[in-house]
This record gives structure tokens, C-alpha cells and sequence, in this order.
């Protein structure tokens, strides 16, 4: 390699070679161009008493992190029912990790460590998943069978999580286009995981257990926002029921990515919708530039089977590195490895993610498999160079490298280096092929990590200790008659309404348009106004503040429904409501005292306007007097004035009389 190559040069090069946009500057031109596609899996908690297949309690989590009991486990594979092995079960028993489990007696038994056979299947959970399933218009099966998926990741005790097929080809609607469903699984929550460092990964059971539902639909999301506008729609959907729980962690989403030519990628736990959009674009520019890479690689490597990587252990004494990882890797006596990539210059800088380049693909897999923890690598494409570029000539000569060769140095634990190497050249061979299929890890900033090799169908197989479950025609009957209001019919009654649109989100997350509708019936309030007074009164109040232990929704009912009573204005809802949320068991007259609130005839009120206004006198000679005049005198009485009268009859009336001043 020669000193004039400048990785950063060749990082924005090869940015602008495969045409990546940024998602502001995106358009749906962009996305047909590579090829987008995409599809969700949508999981769900289910508001139940207790777990799928125990007797545990449900939703009772443990935020402090306590424990009665540890339990260690090393995971192996298994042959599926067709003798073979999954390739993700293989990967994370290479690994070689030590799974630790924290146990608290009240949220977990016996049957949670495959201890104890499976009781019957949750009644209330299956019950809810099938009402979910019959809004999304599935196909209900005449028989549930109960199967199982290996998952070695350590993330269920068992090794496996038992699922049920409970619909099948059904269809949401979203603003433009109809989204195909592919089913709708009710299926046992997997372990919350603590920490993952080195070869010890550490797992809290609190939620293990819980009954999920999961909703597939088909990649038939053509752009980022159509995939975030699916997965709000799939969680308001679920949330119309009011029989699904909320809050972090209730809800997320796997997000399957892919463009032309490339390979379905699943961005795993996706738990805020708003990292949607960029996540999905990046992860389809991310696809796209490894072909841009794949080409280039099979026109410099004819051979491509006979493709290997070469290295050699580096002297650090011999050395004297600099770099502060680097003197790390020296003080905990790390095997230091120099590795030389054929024909790979120029590749190690390319593009692949804002921020991240082909180098970063071969660092994520050394932290998952080989379990080294970063930093672990330099290479001689480093933008913020740890090795000098006189010592990685030293490295060149000591590989024998070619002037189109790329190097690395890695460094870890001598046990680990072995399976550090052969995890690179694994990825190196892939780069020949294309995209890898890979579960990816979600970040904040829209970027993505390796997390596991893509499991295949392999990993199922028939769950010898349940029977199948018969549903019978009477039974979905019965459930199809108590379904809640489609979503799309509440989004057409907002628009009716009038509701400003920017509230529906927020609206429809929290299933507010029943009560709502209870308001506007009973009360006979002016519908944009309460739809205001949820989405942006009671949204800010909530932001604002921490959340409130025992404040329901159907308090906002109770208040509004008490001033009708009282023959009090709604407006002065607005002022109780901030200490209604912080104080839900307070009294309704509580809160009119606090605020000082006191009964005065309309009359008296209007008859204060002209004696008000006669203190603005001193301010005749300031700009827009006629403006400044009426919001003098709003000022003034607006304390008297609410609950007693309109703002804005009050308003009106001021305005008549600073015009008939004049």
C-alpha cells in the first residue's frame, strides 16, 4: 500500500460512489433505485394475570435488579426435526458462553428452567391474541398447535420459546396503500438482558414467560416512513383493545430490511417507532454499498474459493506502540496478530453506514463470536490512526503484503485470537457474495451492529408436551362480537371531529379516542376542543412531568363531567388538570380551593370590563393601543373569569368595549 492512499478520501469516495442520500434528502426515486424493501415484526405484551404456561404472575418487573438466585447454563445445539442444525445455534455455541440467570421467587418457578413440563395454554391470553387477530382480518386456524424455536442466544433458560400460529393472511390499512399480513403468533416473552461482556452474558427473568403476540406482515413497505407509519398502526391497533400492556420494553419491533440484491436482514428490538425511518434507510444503503463492494472484489480476485487471509504474532516490545489501546493489549499480556487481507485495499475504508465503514463489519463480528470486547483492531484504512505509518510498513514487510493488500492488527485473549481469525476470514469470503444474512443490533443514531447469524427454518420443531387446541366456530364468534372500532374508522372519526392531525399519534398510542367519544357524547363538548385538550394539554402536562402513579385517562372524564355538573366552564379544566395528574386522589372541590376558584355571575364579570380598562389610560400612545387594550383587560380578569364564563364571550365583550372607547 502506498503512503499517498487517504482513507478518508476513499471513506466519502466510495459514499458517493453507491449514491447514498441522507433520509432528509431522500426521495421515493432513491428508494426505487436501490430496490427498498421492508417488513415488520411487531411483538406485544399482553395484559394477562399471569405467564403463557405457568402460574406466575405477569408484569411484575424488577427495576432495581434484585435476586433470590443465579443460575448458570451453557447452551448446545440440537438437531431439528430434519436432522440438521441451525446455523445460529452452531454460531452461539461457538462462543462459548456462560449464561447467567437472575431468579426472583415471585416471577419465576420451576417451569421457567424447563424444570417442570408446560401447564395449558393461558385462556386469557389466547383469548386476547385472537380478538387481535380477528381486527387485523387473519385467517383464524381451526387448531392451535403449540411448536418450538430454538433461540441458544441464552435469552430463554429452555433454549427454546413455545409458539402457536394463531392467523394467518390478513391486512391493515394505512393511509395509501393496504399492508399484507402474513400471521399473528401468541408466543412466551424471552429473559431481559443485564450486561454482555466477553464470554458472560447475564439475563434478568422478571418478564420471561409473559404472553406476546407477534405480527408479521409482508416487505410490502416501499420507504422508511411507510415502515414507521405500519408499525404505529400495528401498536394502535393492538392498543384499541386496552388488554395490551404499555410502556418501555411492552412493545418493540424487528424490522426486516433488504434492497435489490440483497439479503432480509432483521434490525432486532426496535422499541421507539421514531428510530424507524432512519434505521431502515440506513440499513438498505448499508446492503447496498457491500454489492458495490462485492463487485469490486470479484474483478480484483478471480479465485475467490482459494481466498485466505494470512498472519503472523507481532513483538510489542519489538514495536513500541504508541496508541493507548494498543499499550492496553501489552499491559493484559493480549496476543497481538498482524493479519494481511488480499486484494482488499481500499475496502476496509469503504463506506457502509454514516460513520462506519467494512472494517466495522469485521469488528462487530470479533465482539460477538470470538467475545473480544473493543477496541481489539487497528487496520492501515484507520481514519484516527493507532499505529504509525512507519510501523505498518515493518507489518507489510513482516506479511509479505502486495501493493493491493490491507492489513490488520487485532489483539485479545490468547484462547480467543484462534476464532477472532477464522471469524474474519468467514466475513472476508462473504464480502465476495454479497450481503450476509444477519440479526442486527439498533442504535439511537440509526446505525446497526452484527448480532447474530439469521436464524433459518431449521430451528423449529413440534412441542411434545402440549395438545393442540381445537377452536371451535361459537368461540371466535363470541369474540368477533365485543372487537373494538377498527383504527382506520378512528382516524377517519378525528378527521371528522376536526382534530388537529397533529395529535393523533398520541391520540391513538394511548387508545384515547373512546373516551373521547364518551365526552363528546355525554357532555356534549365541542369535539376539537377536547381532542386539543388530550393531545396537547394533558401531552404536555405528561411531558413535563414524571409519571403518575394511579392518574387514568377516565379521570379526565370525571373532572370534565363534574364541572358540567356544576354548571363550571370547561376551560378551568385546563388548570386543574396539571394537579389532578401529579395528585390523581385528590377531590375535584380539593382542586377548585387550591386554585382559588369561586362562583361569580357572568354579569358581574362583564360589569368589571369598563373599570378594568380604564387603568390601561396611561398606555395610550403604545403601538396596536387596540390590541394591547383587550389583552390588558383579559390579563386583568381571566382569574375571575374562569369556569364563570367562555374566554372567548369575554374576549368578544372586551372588544366591543375598547372599541367603543375609542
Amino acid at each position: 500500500m502506498t503512503e499517498e492512499f487517504d482513507p478518508e478520501n476513499n471513506y466519502n469516495n466510495t459514499k458517493q460512489e453507491i449514491g447514498y442520500v441522507s433520509l432528509r434528502r431522500a426521495t421515493q426515486k432513491d428508494y426505487d433505485r436501490i430496490g427498498f424493501k421492508s417488513g415488520l415484526e411487531v411483538h406485544q405484551q399482553l395484559k394477562t394475570k399471569k405467564k403463557l404456561f405457568c402460574n406466575c404472575p405477569a408484569g411484575l418487573y424488577n427495576p432495581k435488579g434484585e435476586y433470590d438466585a443465579e443460575i448458570i447454563r451453557h447452551m448446545r445445539p440440537t438437531l431439528s426435526e430434519l436432522g440438521e442444525y441451525d446455523g445460529t445455534a452452531l454460531m452461539e455455541f461457538k462462543t462459548r458462553k456462560q449464561i447467567v440467570y437472575r431468579i426472583k421467587n415471585e416471577t419465576a418457578c420451576t417451569y421457567d428452567i424447563d424444570d417442570t413440563p408446560p401447564f395449558p395454554l393461558n385462556r386469557e391470553a389466547l383469548d386476547i391474541a385472537l380478538e387481535i387477530s380477528l381486527l387485523c382480518k387473519l385467517n383464524i386456524v381451526g387448531e392451535v398447535h403449540i411448536i418450538r424455536k430454538q433461540y441458544l442466544d441464552g435469552s430463554i433458560p429452555t433454549g427454546f420459546q413455545r409458539t402457536a400460529i394463531l392467523g394467518v393472511e390478513g391486512e391493515i390499512q394505512l393511509r395509501n396503500k393496504k399492508i399484507r399480513l402474513i400471521q399473528l403468533s401468541l408466543e412466551e416473552d424471552s429473559c431481559r438482558e443485564i450486561s454482555d461482556r466477553g464470554h458472560v452474558r447475564k439475563y434478568q427473568t422478571d418478564r420471561l414467560g409473559m404472553p406476546l403476540i407477534e405480527t408479521v406482515t409482508y416487505p410490502d413497505f416501499a420507504n422508511p416512513d411507510e415502515v414507521r407509519e405500519g408499525a404505529e398502526y400495528i401498536r394502535f391497533l393492538n392498543r384499541s383493545t386496552g388488554k395490551v400492556r404499555t410502556g418501555i420494553g411492552s412493545g418493540r419491533e424487528d424490522v426486516n430490511v433488504s434492497c435489490r440484491g440483497g439479503s432480509r436482514n432483521e434490525i432486532k428490538g426496535v422499541s421507539h417507532n421514531k428510530w424507524i425511518p432512519e434505521l431502515t434507510h440506513n440499513e438498505a444503503f448499508r446492503q447496498w454499498a457491500l454489492l458495490h463492494i462485492r463487485d469490486k472484489l470479484r474483478k480484483r480476485v478471480k479465485q475467490i474459493k482459494k481466498w485466505k487471509i494470512q498472519s503472523k504474532s507481532i513483538n510489542p516490545k519489538a514495536f513500541r506502540f504508541k496508541s493507548h489501546v494498543l499499550k492496553d493489549a501489552v499491559k493484559n499480556d493480549f496476543e497481538i496478530k498482524a493479519v494481511n487481507l488480499p486484494s482488499f485495499k481500499g475496502i476496509l475504508s469503504h463506506f457502509t453506514q454514516p460513520g462506519q465503514m467494512f472494517a466495522d463489519e469485521l469488528s462487530g463480528r470479533i465482539k460477538v463470536i470470538a467475545c473480544i470486547e473493543k477496541p481489539h483492531l487497528a487496520h492501515s484504512e484507520q481514519i484516527r490512526k493507532d499505529i504509525s505509518d512507519n510501523q505498518w510498513k515493518r507489518i507489510r514487510k513482516i506479511l509479505n503484503s502486495r501493493p493491493d493488500d490491507a492489513q490488520m492488527v487485532i489483539w485479545g485473549p490468547e484462547q480467543d485470537i484462534p476464532t477472532a481469525l477464522e471469524t474474519i476470514e468467514e466475513r472476508c469470503h462473504m464480502a465476495f457474495e454479497g450481503v450476509p444474512r444477519e440479526s442486527r443490533k439498533s442504535f439511537e443514531d440509526g446505525t446497526t451492529v452484527f448480532e447474530r447469524v439469521l436464524p433459518g427454518p431449521d430451528r423449529m420443531y413440534p412441542d411434545t408436551d402440549s395438545s393442540p387446541i381445537p377452536l371451535k366456530e361459537d368461540y371466535i364468534e363470541k369474540i368477533r362480537k365485543r372487537l373494538p372500532v377498527d383504527v382506520s374508522k378512528r382516524i377517519d372519526q378525528l378527521r371528522k371531529w376536526d382534530i388537529p392531525e397533529d395529535t393523533f399519534i398520541y391520540l391513538l398510542r394511548n387508545n384515547l379516542v373512546p373516551v373521547m367519544e364518551k365526552i363528546i357524547n355525554d357532555l356534549e363538548i365541542d369535539p376539537t376542543y377536547v381532542g386539543t385538550l388530550f393531545g396537547h394539554m394533558l401531552k404536555h402536562v405528561q411531558g413535563q412531568n414524571q409519571i403518575s402513579t394511579g392518574f387514568t385517562y377516565e379521570k379526565i372524564y370525571h373532572l370534565l363531567k363534574f364541572l358540567h355538573d356544576n354548571s363550571i366552564e370547561f376551560e378551568l379544566a385546563e388548570e386543574m388538570i396539571p394537579v389532578l395528574y401529579s395528585r390523581p386522589r385528590q377531590y375535584f372541590n380539593h382542586l377548585l380551593d387550591r386554585w382559588g376558584y369561586r362562583k361569580r355571575k357572568k354579569e358581574d364579570i362583564l360589569a368589571r370590563i369598563p373599570l378594568v380598562l380604564e387603568g390601561f389610560s396611561p398606555y395610550k400612545r403604545i403601538n396596536n393601543r387596540e390590541k394591547a387594550a383587550i389583552d390588558w383587560v383579559m390579563g386583568k380578569l381571566r382569574r375571575i373569569a374562569l369556569g364563570n364564563i367562555p374566554l372567548s364571550e369575554l374576549r368578544r365583550k372586551v372588544r366591543e368595549e375598547v372599541e367603543n372607547s375609542e
